[in-house]
């Protein structure tokens, strides 16, 4: 009997906790979450109040061992001369308004050196004599002696926790016996303990009752009509029109309601009356299909084409050719079948929801595609009724993480390596600086120069990219280029001359002011001359020239062509269309000089400002020719027989 009772009780409690675990997933995710959440800030609440009523009391007990440690040393010191006289009638009239001083002794207690109680308050009287002489003995603790500082415990009470401090009473070394004080707890401190575990009990409970509350508010005005919603949605999906809902609320919930009662109306009016607006409405929906960037397709279950759009047409290579109702796989390319095939078919049968794939073209041209592939599912979503396939050209992001990474990898070569010989540098000086030549020394000193200016030059150039691209207005006026390219003359002669370079300028004089900005131009020039010097080799000749010139187009309209030129390597045709790209350097083929790729990327900006081009010509070992033309100012033009400007080159 036992055991079939055993057996009863265990089975009962397995049903209870099957029961609860129903019961529990009938809940929806907002009332799962709802609840989970207020346990968990119940709890947390809860571990709160207890740690704060444990620290408070702690403090009270803290408060309350120094307090009466305090009163036993006030209270010894006062009374020892008495008791070491024998005056107990002085010891219990002092005793008795110490106690009465102070609201926070429970009782004070007098023992001679073997523990006899001879006078204690509030137990005995002061004024009957046999008071004095108690036949009780006060239970010291093990570890005390006389001779010991004052000693505190704390024992519990009926009425709370209770000091217990035993204080020796010494006079002029003699040991005259112990007083002990019962010192009653802090009132306040208990008081604030209590109600702050009374607020997190209350805080507890309304968080609960909110919960409750909520859920029953979410379960009468929510929860019914949304589920009356959903029932009617499932019968308007299986073409039941004439589904309607009579719910009588206000508000969002009233309108929503209205809504739907109007959708369903119009159904019905369009499965009666509508055809032709709803093939009008497909035929619309096949124009967007067809005018989307995206390419399209979509496919049935046998994996045969029903919809395709041009964009996918164009990148599948299928323009002029008849894909509907023939298989995928046989009309892909080889990259795409290659990708597709297993997901495809895993997809038909409703095995997967579709995926992300990415491929490679080489037809018509080549460039990389992202392919989406969803599951087309039934309106109960239990049979897959076809698949959508995405295709995205992502040619241009895919150049654009290249770009990136080759920035980086531009950057950090740039960077390490004049900040590893600045620092290499740094550390010869400081460790071997005094053994060092003065030679030597300038020529480290030139090193780390150098390596700065290269580091300097990097960030310039990115500083120029980030304030061009920035679409900042600039001002555009009247600029001498006479002056301009002057002032690059001097920048860079002294750099010429080291290199054993001939620089030299060529400007017809006089000179038309052009349309432009100064800033600008000086940093167009700087890049095209300095390059100019870096790609051409000792006794070399770099040469900056500007004229007028008349466009065959128009031969009446005059502009300013600034041309920079260089008997440098050249450049190969290969590598001429993409020159002015960013990050792309010519020395990428020789691998012998430095520069970030940036420099005639800038230049080509700068010069698109301007409203017109740069053009290149050059040749392999013979050399390289950029120019571009410029606006001519009228406006800035001085009155003189020819009609131009009197311009000369500044002073030296």
């Amino acid at each position: 009997m036992v055991v079939l009772k055993t057996e009863t009780t265990q089975g009962s409690w397995s049903d209870k906790l099957r029961g609860i675990a129903r019961w529990w997933s009938e809940f929806k995710i907002q009332t799962r979450l709802m609840a989970t959440a207020t346990l968990v800030v119940s709890i947390i609440m809860s571990g709160l109040t207890f740690w704060a009523v444990n620290t408070i009391q702690t403090n009270a007990h803290l408060n309350d061992t120094r307090y009466g440690r305090d009163l036993g040393l006030l209270l010894a010191a006062d009374v020892a001369p008495l008791v070491a006289k024998g005056d107990t009638a002085a010891v219990a009239e002092f005793s008795r308004k110490f106690y009465e001083r102070s609201a926070s002794i429970r009782y004070i207690l007098y023992a001679d050196p073997d523990g006899e109680i001879y006078y204690g308050l509030p137990y005995s009287a002061p004024q009957v004599e046999s008071a004095l002489t108690l036949r009780r003995r006060i239970q010291l603790p093990e570890t005390y002696h006389a001779s010991q500082e004052p000693l505190v415990r704390q024992h519990q009470t009926p009425n709370g926790l209770v000091a217990d401090v035993f204080v020796p009473l010494t006079f002029n070394g003699e040991n005259l016996g112990v007083v002990a004080l019962g010192i009653n707890p802090n009132p306040t401190l208990i008081a604030s303990a209590n109600l702050t575990r009374d607020l997190t009990i209350a805080v507890f409970v309304s968080l609960w009752i909110m919960v409750i509350l909520g859920g029953v508010f979410n379960a009468l005005t929510i929860t019914q009509p949304i589920k009356e919603l959903v029932q009617g949605v499932k019968n308007i999906a299986a073409g039941n029109f004439k589904q309607r809902i009579n719910l009588p609320f206000g508000g969002e919930l009233g309108e929503l309601i209205t809504s739907f009662n109007d959708m369903a109306e119009r159904l019905a009016s369009y499965e009666a009356q509508n055809i032709e607006e709803l093939q009008a409405e497909k035929a619309k929906l096949d124009t967007l299909v067809s005018t989307i960037a995206d390419g399209a397709i979509l496919l049935d279950t046998d994996m045969r084409i029903i919809l395709v759009n041009p964009t996918a047409q164009r990148l599948f290579n299928w323009e002029g050719m008849n894909v509907i109702g023939q298989n995928a796989l046989d009309c892909f390319p080889a990259p795409v079948c290659e990708k597709l095939t297993c997901p495809l078919y895993k997809a038909s049968r409703g095995e997967s929801e579709g995926g992300e794939f990415r491929v490679t073209l080489q037809e018509p041209s080549s460039r990389s595609v992202r392919i989406l592939l969803t599951t087309v599912m039934d309106v109960q979503r239990e049979k897959p009724k076809g698949i959508a396939i995405t295709i995205q050209d992502i040619t241009r992001e895919v150049e654009l993480n290249e770009a990136k990474a080759q920035l980086i990898s531009n950057v950090s070569h740039e960077l390490r390596t004049p900040l590893f010989n600045i620092k290499s540098i740094i550390e010869t000086i400081q460790e071997y600086g005094s053994s060092l030549s003065e030679k030597e020394q300038q020529e480290f000193l030139e090193t780390a120069n150098h390596e700065t200016d290269r580091l300097t030059r990097l960030v310039n150039d990115f500083l120029d990219i980030s304030r061009l691209e920035s679409g900042r207005p600039y001002q555009f006026g009247s600029v001498q280029m006479a002056q301009v390219i002057d002032q690059i003359m001097r920048t860079y002669q002294l750099n010429a001359a080291n290199k054993s370079i001939t620089l030299t300028a060529e400007v017809e004089n006089p000179l038309p002011p052009v349309w432009g900005n100064y800033d600008l131009l000086i940093g167009a020039l700087t890049n095209l001359v300095g390059n100019a010097l870096k790609f051409t080799p000792e006794n070399g000749r770099v040469t900056i020239r500007a004229y007028v010139w008349h466009p065959s187009s128009d031969p009446e309209q005059e502009r300013v062509r600034i041309e920079v030129a260089d008997t440098g390597m050249g450049i190969a045709p290969e590598d001429q269309p993409r020159v002015f790209e960013r990050f792309f350097r010519v020395e990428n083929r020789v691998h012998t000089l430095e520069g970030t790729g940036l420099g005639l990327a800038i230049v080509q900006d700068i010069i698109h400002k301007h409203n017109t081009q740069i053009h290149l010509i050059s040749e392999l070992g013979v050399g390289s020719t950029f120019w571009f033309d410029l606006a001519i100012d009228e406006s800035a033009l001085v009155d003189n027989p020819d009609g131009r400007a009197e311009t000369a080159l500044p002073p030296a």
